[in-house]
C-alpha cells in the first residue's frame, strides 16, 4: 500500500457544516430544528456530484446528513489543480481521492473517494444532455431548465481554449463534423466548445462547492464517514429504512437515524459502482448471492447490479515536434455516426502536488501496465515500474483524439466480492459484445484519424501526415489497457477497437428504473429508500455526463421538497 499525505490546512474551506466523522452526534446539528425523534429527515450516502446539489436543496427545508467515505477536495492540489489530473488517477494509494479497479474485461478504471465525487477527479468537461435523454427519462423539462444554470452559475466556466482544441475544432470541421456551434452547454450535432470546471487559472471548482448554497443550520456533511450498510426495520408488511451503519476514520461505528415521519428517506448517491453495491451489502440483491456471503436478504431482485454499461473509448496518438501545453477537453465533435471525439493533450504536475508512488500506474504520458492479467506477478510489475524510468522525452509531447461509443449496446453486471464496502465489487462491462457497438467504433477511429490527418494538425504539431498504419501503431504502443494485443491490431479496425479499449469513466446502470426503482428513483419494494445518481441512468447523458448528474441532484432536490410541502412550500 502506498499512502500520500496532503497538508490538513483549513481542511474544510470554511464551510463549518462539514465535519469528520468522528465528530458525530446522535442528534441532528444543535442548532437545527429537530425531528419527532431527533432523526434526520434525509440521510444521503456520497457527497459526490449528485449528492452535494440534492443535500444543499433539501437543507432549505429540511435537516439533511451527508455521509461521504472520502475528504474534502478544497486542500488537495492534486485535486485542485488541472495540470495535477493525471496524478489523482494515477495515485493508486488508499487515501488517493480517486480509488482504482479493474472491470473483468481487463480495462482500468476509478471511482471517486472524495467529497465532490467525479467532478474532483474528472477532467472538467460541461454540456447538457439532449432533449431527446431528458425527454427518455421523463423528466420536467421546465424545473430541468431552471436546475441547470442553477449549476452554471456557481461553478462552471468558459474555457481559454488552447491552441490545440482550436487545431482540434478546425480538423474535425475539415472531417465533416459540421456545423460549428461556437461555445454553448447545449447538446447539438456538428462541433462545439463546450464550459469547464476548471477557472481561467487552472482551478477545479467541484460539485462540494454547491454545499454553500446550502443552510447551515440543517446541513450536517461528515467526511471519512464510510457507510457499511443501510438499516431497515422489516415487522411491517415491507421493510423500510430507518437509517444507516457507517465507521468514522479512527475506526468507530455510528448508527445514524431517520425521524419518523413517514417520508424521510435514506438516499443512495454513490454512484454507479457504489450504489449497487450498498443495496447488495445491505440485503437488496438476487437472494442467492446473498446467502452465500451471509448477507441477510431484506428483499430478492435479481435486477440489483445488472445492466451496466461504460462507453467504450479508444484514441489515436497524436505526436508532436511541438512541446504542447497541457490542455484537457474543451472541443467536442457530436457527429451522427453514434461516436463523439474530443481531445486532450500534454501532462503537468504542480510543484505542491502530492507526489506518490504510482504502484503500475504511470500517470506521466497517462497510461497503465499492458500486461496481460494472467502475467501479472511481482517481477513483471517490477520490470515495468524500471521501464518507466526510461521514458523518452517525446512521450511527454503530443495528445490524443478520442472517439467514444455514445450509447453502448453492450452490457455486464456488477457482483459483490466480498461484504467489505472498502473493496470493489466485480464489474463486467462486455465491451463491444454487441456488434452495434464494433461498427461505431470503427467508424470512430476512421474519423479520428482523419482529424490527425488534417493540415490543421500537422500545421501544429510541425510532423508529416502519418499513414493511418503508422498512427495506429503508435497507439498501440501507448495502450492503457490489461488486454493481450494481437499482432493485427493495425490492420484490422475491429481488433483494434477490442484490443485498445480503454474508459472515460462514464460508466452507469445497475439500479434501472422499472427493475430496481420506480420512476421517482424509490427503491422497489422498500419505503424510505430512494436513489438518485448515474446508476439509474438508461445510457450516460451528453457527451460528458457531469452536468446533467448535478443537475439531476438539484432537480431531484426540488422536486422531493415540493412533493413533500407541496407548491406552496416555498421551494
Amino acid at each position: 500500500m502506498y499512502v500520500c499525505i496532503g497538508k490538513d490546512k483549513q481542511w474544510n474551506h470554511g464551510y463549518e457544516f462539514i465535519r469528520k466523522a468522528s465528530s458525530f452526534s446522535l442528534s441532528p446539528r444543535e442548532s437545527s430544528s429537530s425531528s419527532s425523534n431527533n432523526g434526520y429527515d434525509y440521510i444521503i450516502v456520497g457527497g459526490g456530484t449528485a449528492g452535494c446539489p440534492l443535500a444543499a436543496t433539501l437543507s432549505d427545508k429540511f435537516s439533511v446528513l451527508v455521509l461521504e467515505r472520502g475528504g474534502v477536495p478544497f486542500t488537495n492540489p492534486n485535486v485542485s489543480f488541472l495540470e495535477n489530473f493525471h496524478i489523482t488517477l494515477a495515485d493508486t494509494s488508499a487515501t488517493s481521492a480517486s480509488q482504482c479497479f479493474i472491470s473483468t474485461d481487463g480495462v482500468l478504471n476509478s471511482r471517486a473517494r472524495i467529497l465532490g465525487g467525479g467532478s474532483s477527479i474528472n477532467a472538467g468537461f460541461y454540456t447538457r444532455a439532449s432533449s431527446r435523454f431528458i425527454e427518455k427519462v421523463g423528466w420536467d423539462s421546465k424545473l430541468v431548465n431552471e436546475s441547470y444554470p442553477w449549476v452554471e452559475k456557481q461553478i462552471v466556466h468558459r474555457p481559454t481554449f488552447s491552441a490545440w482544441q482550436r487545431a482540434a475544432r478546425d480538423s474535425l470541421l475539415d472531417a465533416g463534423v459540421s456545423p460549428f456551434n461556437g461555445f454553448t452547454y447545449d447538446h447539438k450535432y456538428g462541433t462545439k466548445v463546450g464550459g469547464t470546471i476548471f477557472d481561467r487559472f487552472g482551478r477545479r471548482h467541484t460539485a462540494a462547492e454547491l454545499l454553500a448554497t446550502g443552510n447551515p443550520d440543517k446541513l450536517t456533511v461528515l467526511v471519512y464517514a464510510t457507510v457499511q450498510k443501510i438499516v431497515f426495520d422489516t415487522r411491517g408488511t415491507r421493510p423500510k429504512a430507518v437509517g444507516v451503519i457507517f465507521k468514522d476514520e479512527k475506526g468507530k461505528q455510528h448508527h445514524a437515524v431517520l425521524s419518523n415521519d413517514g417520508e424521510s428517506e435514506v438516499i443512495v448517491s454513490s454512484g454507479a459502482i457504489g450504489t449497487p453495491q450498498m443495496l447488495l451489502l445491505s440485503g437488496i440483491g438476487p437472494k442467492e448471492d446473498l446467502e452465500k456471503l451471509n448477507i441477510p436478504v431484506v428483499l430478492d431482485n435479481h435486477f440489483v447490479g445488472k445492466g451496466m454499461a461504460d462507453n467504450p473509448m479508444n484514441t489515436i496518438f497524436v505526436p508532436s515536434k511541438r512541446p504542447v501545453k497541457q490542455s484537457l477537453i474543451e472541443t467536442v465533435g457530436i457527429t451522427n455516426l453514434g461516436v463523439y471525439i474530443e481531445t486532450s493533450c500534454g501532462f503537468g504536475q504542480s510543484n505542491d502536488s502530492i507526489h506518490c508512488h504510482h504502484g503500475i500506474v504511470s500517470a506521466e504520458i497517462g497510461q497503465l501496465s499492458t500486461i496481460p492479467p494472467k502475467q501479472r506477478s511481482i517481477e513483471a510489475v517490477q520490470a515495468y515500474l524500471k521501464s518507466k524510468k526510461d521514458i523518452p522525452v517525446e512521450a511527454f509531447r503530443g495528445g490524443f483524439i478520442l472517439s467514444k461509443v455514445a450509447n453502448p449496446w453492450s452490457t455486464g453486471e456488477l457482483k459483490l466480492v466480498n461484504t467489505n464496502v472498502e473493496d470493489n465489487p466485480s464489474v463486467t462491462f462486455n465491451y463491444f459484445s454487441h456488434p452495434y457497438d464494433l461498427q461505431r467504433c470503427v467508424e470512430g477511429i476512421r474519423l479520428a484519424t482523419k482529424v490527425v490527418q488534417s493540415q490543421h494538425f500537422t500545421n501544429y504539431t510541425m510532423c508529416d501526415r502519418q499513414t493511418t498504419e503508422k498512427l495506429l501503431n503508435l497507439t498501440v504502443k501507448a495502450n492503457v489497457n490489461l488486454i493481450p494485443k494481437h499482432v493485427n491490431d493495425t490492420q484490422s479496425l475491429e481488433q483494434f477497437c477490442r484490443d485498445t479499449v480503454i474508459t472515460i469513466w462514464h460508466y452507469h446502470g445497475g439500479c434501472h428504473v422499472g427493475k430496481v426503482v420506480n420512476p421517482d428513483y424509490k427503491v422497489l419494494g422498500i419505503d424510505r429508500l430512494r436513489v438518485v445518481d448515474g446508476s439509474v441512468f438508461p445510457e450516460s447523458p451528453g457527451t460528458n455526463p457531469q452536468a446533467t448528474v448535478m443537475m439531476m441532484g438539484r432537480y431531484m432536490g426540488l422536486k422531493i421538497s415540493r412533493e413533500r410541502l407541496g407548491k406552496l412550500g416555498g421551494i
